[in-house]
């Protein structure tokens, strides 16, 4: 298990495509949550939200704003991600040649599962990290406060991103599995994140109470609400005040586990081929 850890640690470090993606996620966060609400609030016609959209850019705000992007846009990055790292391997034969060397697949999965783990964490902390600096800019050019939230409040936001990062990356993990490659199990889990999902919310869920009550029980939802329940904005794309933190949390979790599973099972019972 550790030496598979370390391989895998290794070739993702060595895939240009692995800091390509958290470049743009970098970009995007720094875009979508900073620069655009801070030109909005200091150029824009002066109105009853400006001072709000100031101070939403601020220190205090950085654990809501930093996971703002996890239910969409960052997450679909993530999916990106996990696709490219598993089903990338088909593509190459190299489940094949590791297989062949002696480590049963589940082992061989579980390093990348682990290594998957740990990129969605180097993903979050960056992330917070760009906010951070961001805010603290903000702040010194409006001679703002720049008192941060509690050092619980900043550890349960970077533990519930983890969460959400880690299950985003397993179901592309998972994709590339299913679907014994990179460019179709992309396209549909593209198809899910900024589309599908998206659909159900805004469109079936107002229309059908049932599809209303079920879209709790899907990730994006899920990943929508454990966000906002820790400060996210509300008019940020898939946030949504569903359920409570703890829920939701269960939702998450849940689809993480189920992701694990389904991958290890599907891989240990079928054909590489």
């Amino acid at each position: 298990m550790v030496g598979s850890f370390r391989a895998e640690l290794i070739k993702l470090n060595k895939r240009p495509a692995t800091w390509l993606l958290l470049g743009i996620a970098l970009v995007l966060g720094a875009l979508f949550a900073y620069v655009i609400p801070y030109l909005g609030a200091t150029t824009g016609t002066a109105g009853p939200t400006a001072d709000r959209g100031l101070a939403a850019t601020l220190p205090a705000n950085v654990v809501g704003n930093t996971l703002g992007g996890y239910p969409v846009f960052l997450g679909a990055l993530l999916v990106v991600l996990g696709v490219l790292f598993v089903g990338g391997e088909y593509g190459w034969g190299a489940w094949k040649t590791v297989l062949t060397q002696g480590p049963s697949r589940s082992t061989v999965l579980a390093g990348k599962f682990g290594v998957l783990a740990v990129a969605a964490l180097g993903f979050v902390l960056a992330i917070f990290a760009m906010g951070s600096l961001a805010s603290v800019l903000i702040a010194a050019a409006e001679n703002q406060s720049m008192a941060f939230p509690s050092a619980f409040d900043i550890l349960r936001g970077i533990g519930a991103g983890w969460l959400i990062a880690t299950m985003w990356t397993a179901f592309g993990a998972v994709l590339g599995i299913l679907l014994r490659g990179v460019a179709l199990a992309v396209g549909l889990g593209l198809v899910w994140m900024l589309a599908v999902q998206n659909l159900i919310s805004a469109l079936a869920a107002p229309l059908l109470p049932w599809v209303d009550s079920a879209q709790r029980g899907l990730p994006g939802p899920g990943a929508g609400a454990l966000v906002a329940a820790l400060g996210a904005p509300s008019g940020t794309p898939g946030v949504d005040s569903l359920m409570g933190g703890g829920p939701a949390a269960l939702v998450v979790g849940a689809y993480l586990v189920g992701f694990v599973a389904l991958g290890t099972v599907v891989l240990r019972r079928r054909d590489i081929l």
